[in-house]
């Protein structure tokens, strides 16, 4: 139940179209709905403007159809993230409408067109080829909350001149994600050309010494370019949610 939803649910009760009766039985299970195995929030649309994701790993596939089901026959569109190779497969099964991301690892059940929100685009830059699989996260995640976005990758400081090359990308954006490896200096460069809000994501990809993205995320987070926040490693979800909501901070409610 989301805020349109509910907005119009209202009003056909105010005008007499829909009955009490009927709107409380589409209202029973606000604020979620007991699974036995999992309480689906359908609440949370209505307090933070976005709908509930589905974290894929761990959970089996019976779990996962069942809440993918209990989400989408509440009018919600479904974003499954961490989806193994095979269980994508057998989602697609499940749901044949489903787009499956075998790179970014997601499954999004859609219902109907996705609305177009926020008031800029969200360019996504990587530092190398390695770090396309979380970036592929970000994007279908950003996009699946109604964002514009703009993909940039591979242009790292190995190459800086890759970069500089499309400053024009950079300074369109709105908010940026930047993700990198290694020692994840990509960030502090990006922040130190644009004036926009800049969230870094640190990767695992890296030798030994990086610690599996430790590295990364230590330079980001001692970065000396102001306006640069960190998300944990590989968590391409939460920086798209942070930039959806910094994205539609100003956008019509």
């Amino acid at each position: 139940m989301h805020k349109e939803a509910l907005r119009t649910l209202l009003e056909e009760v105010r005008t007499g179209k829909t009955p009490v009766e009927h709107a409380l039985v589409q209202l029973r299970d606000l604020p979620f709905a007991d699974l036995g195995f999992a309480n689906v929030d359908h609440h949370r649309a209505l307090r933070v403007g976005l709908p509930e994701v589905i974290f894929g790993l761990g959970k089996t596939l019976p779990q996962l159809v069942a809440i993918t089901t209990e989400i989408h026959k509440q009018g919600q569109p479904v974003l499954i993230t961490r989806v193994e190779a095979d269980t994508g497969a057998a989602l697609v099964s499940a749901f044949p409408e489903i787009e499956h991301n075998p790179t970014a690892r997601t499954a999004l059940l859609r219902h109907g067109a996705i609305e177009p929100r926020g008031i800029g685009p969200i360019c996504v830059v990587t530092a190398g080829t390695s770090d396309i699989p979380v970036a592929a996260e970000a994007v279908v995640t950003a996009r699946a909350f109604g964002n514009e976005v703009v993909e940039l990758f591979d242009v790292g400081v190995a190459g800086l001149h890759r970069l500089l090359a499309r400053r024009d990308l950079l300074y369109a954006a709105n908010v940026l994600i930047v993700i990198a490896g290694m020692e994840g200096a990509l960030a502090s460069v990006v922040g130190g050309l644009v004036d926009r809000p800049v969230i870094a994501v640190p990767t695992s990809v890296g030798y030994g010494a990086s610690f599996q993205g430790v590295t990364a995320l230590l330079s980001m987070l001692n970065s000396c370019a102001s306006g640069v926040t960190v998300v944990n490693i590989d968590n391409g979800f939460g920086a798209a949610v942070a930039a959806t909501l910094i994205n539609q901070a100003g956008a019509p409610r």
